[in-house]
């Protein structure tokens, strides 16, 4: 059998602040409008809270502060991209990450994504930093970013009262 990587990977560029995330095609549940959403106390500036989405409550993340990078343009619309969590967490299948415009599909093979790290420490949520033909995009670290929003969450900690995560009663 053999371990060979696929010749194309259809990918997507999606706007987060001054940031571009290079994401698989297949990791986009839904582009949605920015939706309503409720804080969640004591957590850092870049959790923004979580929202009602299918039946889940999602945590919403804002990239760009995360990663210490520009908030973006102020003028744009800012959209919600939701993404299909990696860790394999029951009561966190889906993550969601602020967006400026829509996010850009591309086909890309290992010959258009080049490696830009200096060398210097990656900002916090940054697996690596590649230039993808014209543009300098980040891989984000989502594993990383959902374990630390388990975390934050509390969504380990059996519940003593209130709502599941799923808000139909199925976590």
């Amino acid at each position: 059998m053999s371990d060979e990587l696929p010749r194309e990977i259809r990918c997507v560029l999606v706007p987060a602040g001054s940031l571009r995330l290079l994401l698989p095609n297949t990791t986009v549940a839904e582009v949605i409008t920015q939706p309503a959403h409720e804080s969640v106390e004591d957590a850092p500036e870049w959790l923004l809270g979580r929202f009602a989405w299918r039946g889940w409550r999602v945590p919403l993340v804002s990239f760009a502060r995360l990663a210490g990078a520009g908030e973006g343009d102020a003028e744009l619309t800012v959209r919600v991209a939701v993404l299909k969590a990696l860790g394999g967490h029951p009561k966190m299948p889906f993550i969601a990450v602020l967006t400026q415009g829509f996010p850009r599909l591309t086909t890309l093979n290992a010959e258009l994504i080049i490696p830009t790290h200096d060398g210097n420490e990656l900002p916090p949520g940054v697996r690596a930093q590649v230039l993808v033909r014209d543009d300098v995009a980040v891989i984000p670290d989502l594993e990383g970013i959902e374990a630390e929003l388990v975390q934050l969450l509390a969504l380990d900690k059996p519940e003593e009262h209130g709502e599941p995560e799923a808000l139909d009663g199925t976590a």
